[in-house]
């Protein structure tokens, strides 16, 4: 099947892999997001999706806007049977939705119609769920809510990250999207209408979401920290000053919320329920260390609390 990719960050790389490597397809091109300024000196660097595409010689789209007529002019040009997304990041209007005979196939990081939206990682993980996966389904004007192709499942382990988790997704979701586009291609997948109940929404995680609420049950604060990790990084206030903070460990100890002890070998916080032990700290313009490396060169009062 002729088919043009879109995505754009890292996730979706090992989905572009996965349909290079198939045999079955051919990746006509790829859209992906425009070149963006990265780094101390802003160079524009190719998303890792292009970036990809670049190393096998594939043509590269980067409309500022997927409504950009000299885009949807060059979509038709290419006659794909079928249009693949991952973590594209743009919104896809009617007339590029019109143009592949099999539509737009999406791979998105949850079990639909759960997490809808554009962080369904970290909503997983913020709300605690046990299982979550990642479904393929066909794109339509509303939001993530087409009929679905196919699922797999993958259990939020206690320990993880928004990053890691992702990475996990996107490696099953890869096999997930494949096997999706040869059934549609063998005429032997039919996708399936969502259920009307059981709907909810992962909205954008802004930094100010990231921020700490030691207030908050330590389960809580345990799972937002991991949830906005590795990014946008969760933070919160001492001093006035913010920093980011690593993943925590749930302890038995109990302190006021947002206090501090720093102990020999660890350093606790209070939280609404029982404390949790630090783990990596960094403090604006520097790098990141032990919490316990943190507490000696921040010299913390006895009893001094985190905002």
């Amino acid at each position: 099947m002729r088919v043009v990719f879109a995505g754009t960050p890292a996730p979706a790389v090992p989905a572009l892999q996965a349909l290079l490597d198939s045999g079955r397809h051919e990746v006509a091109a790829v859209i992906t997001r425009p070149d963006a300024p990265a780094g101390r000196g802003r160079k524009l660097l190719r998303s890792p999706v292009g970036a990809l595409a670049d190393e096998h010689g594939i043509e590269v789209l980067t409309p500022a806007r997927a409504s950009d007529p000299d885009f949807l002019e060059r979509l038709a040009e290419l006659a794909p049977d079928c249009c693949p997304v991952v973590a594209y990041g743009a919104l896809l209007r009617e007339k590029a939705l019109a143009v592949p005979k099999f539509g737009w196939v999406n791979l998105h990081f949850s079990l639909l119609p759960a997490w809808r939206g554009a962080a369904p990682v970290q909503a997983a993980i913020r709300h605690g769920d046990e299982i979550t996966g990642a479904s393929t389904f066909r794109l339509v004007r509303e939001l993530d809510a087409g009929p679905v192709y196919g699922v797999v499942t993958e259990e939020v382990r206690a320990t993880d990250t928004a990053g890691e988790l992702l990475d996990r997704l996107a490696v099953s979701g890869a096999g997930l999207l494949a096997a999706t586009l040869d059934g549609i291609e063998d005429d032997t997948l039919r996708a399936e209408e969502q259920p009307g109940d059981g709907i909810s929404y992962a909205p954008k995680v802004t930094v100010e979401d990231a921020k700490v609420d030691f207030a908050a049950p330590a389960a809580a604060v345990d799972r937002l920290i991991r949830s906005v990790t590795p990014d946008p990084g969760a933070w919160a206030l001492l001093r006035d000053e913010r920093f980011k903070l690593g993943p925590v460990s749930v302890v038995e100890d109990e302190l006021p919320p947002g206090e501090i002890r720093v102990e020999r070998r660890r350093v606790l916080v209070g939280t609404g329920t029982s404390a949790v032990a630090l783990g990596e700290v960094q403090a604006a313009g520097k790098k990141r260390m032990a919490a316990t490396d943190w507490a000696r060169g921040t010299r913390i009062e006895q009893g001094e609390r985190l905002k």
